[in-house]
């Protein structure tokens, strides 16, 4: 699977968002936020037209380190200027800013980090759990999380190999196991749960993730076992994976007489810490 679809991640430099993306085994960071975070700049995109002006060999290279790439944002996936931790530094180079340094240490950490997730990657479960942790989440919520991240890649995986290759296909995929399963898209949703950037799963609540698992999990089942290829055919598999945990879905708010989707989020946490306990 292209490793683009889903792994953007926010990294945090000194209260700055950074976001960053998995492209080639390496990560790729969106060249705007680096830029903001090192010089405060109102106008990042014009900052950036007079940096490449003053730096004429900054300018010619400018193609081979920065590399449009697909990033999630608060309007949908869009393609962003990124460079990995090389072409960084030598953007780094043209900034003269006394943030520059306390930045490349951060960034020489994190490209050491990650040299050591894809020799062991054991060591980036230990640190997402961590960094859950961290956050203040339970540990039961911790581990449906993780098995959840777990249940997805071996689904994408599967829909990899049975010819799904297109960003957008993901995505339909993805939405159709959503609407079987919750009756919303995921971007409906995180409207639901008042939710704009953030990643939709790091805001349900234990039962949310449950019947999450049930979808993904049928549908990869029913791929599996009916050898679906292609989109059409994995289309039906994911709304019938979706409808297996929609059904059980509805039982339950039948028999409990209580609703399973939820309007809070983790950014309600502390007014709420038992939806995550």
């Amino acid at each position: 699977m292209n490793k683009e679809i889903t792994t953007t991640k926010i990294a945090i430099f000194r209260k700055r968002e950074i976001r960053k993306t998995i492209h080639k085994d390496e990560w790729w960071f969106v060249v705007n936020d680096v830029v903001f975070a090192l010089t405060d700049s109102p106008n990042v995109q014009d900052y950036i037209k007079k940096m490449r002006k003053r730096d004429n060999e900054l300018s010619k290279g400018w193609g081979q380190f920065v590399t449009p790439l697909s990033v999630k944002t608060s309007g949908g996936d869009q393609k962003l200027n990124c460079a990995n931790t090389e072409g960084v530094f030598r953007i780094i180079q043209s900034i003269p800013s006394p943030k520059a340094e306390p930045f490349k240490r951060w960034l020489a950490r994190v490209g050491y980090e990650r040299i050591q997730e894809i020799e062991n990657p054991e060591l980036a479960t230990k640190r997402t759990r961590a960094l859950y942790k961290a956050k203040g989440y339970s540990d039961d919520w911790i581990e449906k999380r993780m098995r959840g991240i777990a249940i997805r890649e071996e689904l994408t995986d599967q829909w990899q190999k049975r010819g799904i290759k297109k960003q957008k296909e993901y995505e339909i995929l993805t939405a159709e196991i959503s609407k079987a399963t919750f009756d919303m898209t995921p971007s409906a949703y995180k409207k639901h749960k008042g939710l704009k950037r953030e990643n939709l799963r790091d805001h349900m609540t234990d039962l949310e993730l449950i019947f999450s698992m049930l979808g993904e999990a049928s549908t990869k089942e029913i791929a599996i076992n009916k050898d679906t290829q292609g989109f059409g055919e994995n289309k039906q598999a994911a709304f019938e994976g979706g409808a297996i945990a929609g059904n059980a879905r509805k039982e339950l708010e039948r028999k409990s007489g209580k609703k399973v989707l939820s309007r809070e989020n983790y950014l309600r946490l502390p007014q709420n810490k038992k939806l995550f306990k």
